[in-house]
C-alpha cells in the first residue's frame, strides 16, 4: 500500500506517460482499485500543496496548526501571544508519536475520502474504491473470517499510516512556515521544503521524494531523474 501510494503519487504529476490522458486514467486504477481512495480527492488536496507549500490556511497539509500541533516559528509565537492553549504545545513531540503517525491514515483519511466523494458526487472515484473494498473483502473473508479481514485492513492501514506519515512530514515542517506572504513561485518552493540522504534504501522507502526540494521544482519530471 504504502508502494503504491508513490506509484499513484506519479501518475497524478504525470510524470510516467507522455500524455495527460494516460497518466489520468491509471491514476485513477491505482489510487481507487489498488488503494481505495478517490483520484479527485488526492488532487483536490496535492494541487493545494504545490501551489502553496507550507502556507497556513492555503496548504492543507499544515491544516493540523493549532488543533493538535503548534507548526513553525512564526505561528508558534502568535499562538503564545493569543495565550491559545488548545493544546499542551510544550507536549507535542511526546503525543505526536500516538496522534500523528499511526491516526491519520486509519481514522481519518479512511472515512474522509468516502466523504469527499459523496459529498462532491464523485460517482466514478466511488466505484473505483469500492472495487478496492470488495476485492479485499472477497479476497481474505473465506480465510479469515469477519473480524479477521477488518483486523487485517486496520493492521494494514496502520503500517501504512506511519510510514506515509514519516516521509511526508520530514521533508517539510522542519522547514519555514507562516501565512502566505505573496513571495515568488521559486522562492515558496526552496523555503518550504528539504532533501533526506540519498541511499537505495531511502529512495525506495520514500519513492524518491527524499529529492523534495527537486520534486517541487520540476513536479512532473519522473522521480529517477532527481539525483541528476
Amino acid at each position: 500500500q504504502a508502494q503504491a501510494g508513490w506509484l499513484q503519487h506519479d501518475f497524478g504529476h504525470l510524470s510516467v506517460f507522455s500524455k495527460s490522458r494516460w497518466n489520468h486514467w491509471v491514476h485513477k486504477f491505482v489510487i481507487g482499485h489498488l488503494k481505495g481512495a478517490p483520484a479527485s480527492w488526492w488532487n483536490h488536496l496535492h494541487f493545494q500543496h504545490h501551489a502553496k507549500p507550507n502556507c497556513f490556511r492555503k496548504d492543507p497539509d499544515v491544516n493540523m496548526h493549532p488543533l493538535f500541533f503548534a507548526l513553525g516559528k512564526t505561528l508558534s509565537v502568535e499562538l503564545g501571544v493569543q495565550k491559545k492553549k488548545f493544546m499542551p504545545y510544550n507536549h507535542q513531540h511526546k503525543y505526536f508519536f500516538i496522534i500523528g503517525p499511526p491516526a491519520l491514515v486509519p481514522l481519518y483519511f479512511q472515512w474522509y475520502i468516502f466523504y469527499f466523494a459523496v459529498q462532491r458526487k464523485q460517482w466514478v472515484d466511488l466505484a473505483w474504491m469500492l472495487s478496492f473494498y470488495i476485492r479485499f473483502y472477497l479476497t481474505y473473508l473465506p480465510f479469515l473470517g469477519v473480524k479477521g479481514t477488518l483486523g487485517l485492513h486496520l493492521l494494514v492501514r496502520f503500517i501504512e499510516s506511519n510510514w506515509f506519515v514519516w516521509v511526508t512530514q520530514m521533508n517539510h515542517i522542519p522547514m519555514h512556515i507562516d501565512y502566505d506572504k505573496n513571495v515568488d513561485w521559486f522562492s515558496t518552493q526552496l523555503q518550504a521544503t528539504c532533501n533526506v540522504h540519498q541511499s537505495l534504501f531511502n529512495d525506495w522507502f520514500s519513492g524518491h521524494l527524499n529529492f523534495q526540494i527537486e520534486h517541487h521544482l520540476f513536479p512532473t519530471m519522473p522521480r529517477h531523474n532527481y539525483w541528476k
